[in-house]
């Protein structure tokens, strides 16, 4: 009798071949019944991948190629009349880069991204808290990076639009200058005296582009009140068409040389307005080559340009230098009204 308890209180006996049969039995029975599902879950998850795979390079390489087109399109201009005049190779290869760039970011992002949650639904996966989760996240982000991302929008809308590009002269407002990189992020400009700014594209809140379209040249010619209008405006339209007939000043000059006519008249002088319109971004140029041309031709013409300090009047063989006169002015006259507007009010009379 102890023996017999003895082996009831002792280790249990070890499964027997019929158990383990029949655990083999229950095992090939659920792999029976399910592996068509698993199977058709995996070939589900693998054609999603090389669909996606696929979908993806054709993508790429076709945006890839647009862009390549495009560059080719400006080397087929470049060196050119045409490409001299409207077609900047640097300015455009960058702006087909930054847009290929992005374009490619995004369909990798919107391929990859839909093939994923395609995977997680192929495992019947409820997707409705993780797309929660992820448009919390979203929106936590946008406000902890919305700086950036300012940034990074108006760079993509800048180059898109063609607001500006390498080579442009832009008063960007928070700084001026000509345009030696535009980035999606950032812009740098190099300003009149050398210097480097780097302007973040979310802080422009306005752009005005110098190099697009058209410039003018204004020339303001200063001469005295008794010079003859009609031989002033003939010596200007002569000057004015030798200039369009000489190069490079016949390229840079995209209509004729006009006199406008009077813009003042003073006591003491006269000024002549003179107008052209030019190249994007040669009118500085202009202006300096029209007032040396003027300059020249109104000494020729005996012409002469008043304006800045008076000079002394060369002595005589027979007296002493006649000193400098001074231009006639309203308020030598107290009894002028400009002397009496000028004059201090006098204080009341308290006295009685």
């Amino acid at each position: 009798m102890f023996l017999s308890l003895l082996a009831a209180a002792g280790p249990s006996a070890p499964p027997s071949i019929q158990d383990a049969q029949e655990q083999a039995e229950n095992a090939a029975g659920w792999v029976e019944e399910n592996w068509s599902t698993w199977l058709s879950i995996g070939l589900r998850v693998l054609l999603i991948l090389v669909i996606a795979t696929v979908l993806r390079h054709f993508v790429r390489k076709a945006i890839t190629k647009l862009i390549e087109r495009m560059n080719r399109t400006v080397q087929a201009v470049d060196g050119t009349a045409l490409g001299g005049l409207l077609v900047n190779a640097e300015r455009r290869r960058q702006r087909s880069e930054a847009i290929g760039s992005v374009l490619r970011s995004m369909a990798t992002f919107l391929i990859l991204g839909t093939a994923a949650l395609m995977i997680l639904g192929a495992f019947e996966i409820d997707l409705a808290p993780l797309l929660a989760s992820a448009g919390v996240a979203g929106v936590a982000l946008g406000f902890g990076a919305r700086n950036l991302v300012t940034d990074f929008l108006s760079g993509v809308f800048m180059i898109i639009e063609d607001q500006y590009g390498v080579g442009d002269s832009i008063d960007s407002g928070v700084a001026s200058g000509e345009v030696i990189e535009v980035g999606l992020r950032v812009t740098k400009l190099r300003g009149d005296n050398g210097e480097i700014w780097y302007v973040r594209n979310g802080e422009v809140k306005r752009i005005g582009n110098l190099s697009q379209g058209w410039a003018t040249a204004g020339v303001d010619v200063t001469v005295r009140p008794d010079e003859d209008l009609d031989k002033v405006r003939a010596v200007l339209v002569e000057v004015g068409e030798q200039l369009a007939k000489e190069e490079p000043w016949n390229e840079r000059l995209w209509g004729p040389v006009e006199v406008l006519g009077l813009d003042a008249v003073y006591l003491d002088s006269m000024v002549v307005r003179v107008s052209a319109k030019t190249m994007p971004g040669k009118s500085l140029g202009v202006e300096r080559e029209l007032r040396w041309r003027i300059k020249r031709a109104f000494d020729a013409a005996g012409i002469k340009i008043v304006g800045g300090p008076a000079v002394a009047v060369e002595a005589d063989e027979d007296g002493p230098a006649a000193p400098a006169v001074a231009a006639p002015s309203a308020y030598a006259s107290a009894t002028s009204p400009q002397s009496l507007a000028a004059s201090p009010i006098p204080p009341p009379n308290m006295s009685k």
